[in-house]
């Protein structure tokens, strides 16, 4: 494997890392972007390049967005207390098994891999299909994800209350 693979894997793995142990919520979303961008990047090195471009428009641009507008509209004002040590002994050794088991996994599979797929359709083909048969989803997605984005507005405007109920609260 060339040495670019293991820079990109090592790049993913640890802002997955801090995007689980900082304390600043909007520094762990951060972390998690850095982490699809660095999925991008490997799928870019096994030749998989829509599978890339999605990551990064569907991951890196909505998702990650997303969650940082949620974490900066919905901010309260009461601060993360840390995870008991409780939580953490069972969490740790759960996490090792689970990591045991997938890489069993992997390692026992014997599907033939290959760099090139036989068939598979180029970027421009998929996206010729996206932007003409299919192109009434992709709007709906779109519509969707911003009645999302304006919802979570709404729910974090403070509540306002009128001249009338004021008066009523002060008597």
């Amino acid at each position: 494997m060339p040495l670019s693979f293991y820079i990109l894997a090592a790049v993913t793995v640890i802002s997955a890392l801090a995007a689980m142990s900082l304390r600043n919520l909007v520094h762990c979303a951060l972390c998690l972007a850095l982490s699809f961008l660095g999925m991008a990047g490997l799928f870019l090195h096994m030749n998989a390049g829509f599978v890339a471009f999605a990551q990064i428009l569907v991951y890196v641009g909505a998702v990650a967005i997303l969650i940082v507008f949620a974490i900066l509209l919905t901010r309260s004002a009461e601060p993360a207390r840390s995870p008991r040590a409780s939580s953490l002994a069972f969490s740790i050794p759960l996490a090792l098994v689970v990591g045991a088991i997938l890489i069993n996994a992997i390692s026992s599979t014997n599907l033939p891999f290959s760099a090139n797929p036989a068939n598979a359709p180029t970027v421009r083909e998929l996206g010729h299909a996206l932007m003409t048969t299919h192109v009434i989803p992709l709007e709906v997605i779109g519509l969707l994800l911003t009645v999302a984005l304006l919802g979570a507005i709404v729910i974090a405007l403070p509540e306002q209350t009128s001249s009338a109920q004021k008066g009523a609260v002060k008597s």
